[in-house]
């Protein structure tokens, strides 16, 4: 069995979602090994789904749970870091958003993805209860 992982060449980021955020992993983002922390990749994860879904839903979100986690490449400290982030279904209060991430080498053109997951968030009004999810507007 090889554990050599697949080119990415030819790979580029996907068009079913917007950038939600982008950034720099830093020195302070790092786990002991000197890797960025996957802790810190999963805090950005679901802070750009919670962006994705607060903006569907026209108000506060709740984040209720984070599932199929994966974790294809390491990120390195100066990589630029790219969230893309988009609903794959939409119910009554709820809704699940995919979020795949993306690097590029400080230097560099290429970009690999490096981790992918799946998020569901709940609408919630003031009283912090679920709430329905307004219809989509027409753009």
């Amino acid at each position: 069995m090889t554990s050599e992982l697949p080119s990415t060449e030819s790979v580029q980021p996907t068009d079913r979602g917007q950038a939600v955020i982008r950034t720099v992993a830093m020195p302070t983002d790092t786990n002991p090994a000197g890797d960025i922390f996957g802790g810190w990749l999963m805090a950005q994860m679901d802070m750009a789904a919670g962006n994705v879904a607060a903006r569907r839903a026209r108000g506060r979100c709740a984040t209720i749970s984070a599932e199929a986690m994966t974790f294809h490449r390491p990120v390195f400290v100066g990589d630029e870091v790219s969230f893309y982030a988009w609903i794959v279904k939409t119910g009554r209060t709820s809704m699940r958003i995919q979020v795949e991430v993306w690097r590029r080498e400080r230097e560099g053109e290429a970009t690999m993805k490096v981790t992918e997951g799946l998020f569901t968030f709940v609408a919630i009004g003031p009283d912090r209860r679920p709430r329905p999810i307004p219809e989509e507007r027409e753009v």
